[in-house]
């Protein structure tokens, strides 16, 4: 599918709005409102579960020539810090390490 500049900008213009109204309406329902503790409860693991989502899409399972070491290797650091650490950022920055680390020396 192919689309003019036009329709492109509407189609962004068009998300960027849903995606505010979306935003916007949560906080203004709930603004000065108290949560019940379920939902914070809940609300904690956010950060959690949108990590590994975003993370997920760059490391394919079977590509043409299987999945990459160097990314492998970095994901499985990753697992391994956050999960003795139970630090996210900690596990993030090892990660980040070693995937720089083993890119730098593979060449």
């Amino acid at each position: 599918m192919s689309l003019s500049t036009t329709e492109l900008w509407i189609m962004i213009a068009a998300l960027g709005l849903g995606t505010f109204l979306l935003r916007f309406s949560f906080l203004a329902l709930l603004g000065n409102r108290e949560l019940p503790d379920g939902l914070l409860r809940l609300l904690r693991y956010t950060p959690v579960a949108v990590i590994p989502g975003l993370m997920a899409p760059q490391m394919p399972v079977a590509g043409a020539t299987g999945p990459d070491p160097i990314k492998l290797a970095a994901a499985v650091v990753t697992v391994m810090v956050g999960v003795w650490s139970k630090n996210v950022i900690g596990a993030m920055i090892a990660g980040v390490a070693v995937l720089s680390l083993l890119t730098w020396l593979a060449g």
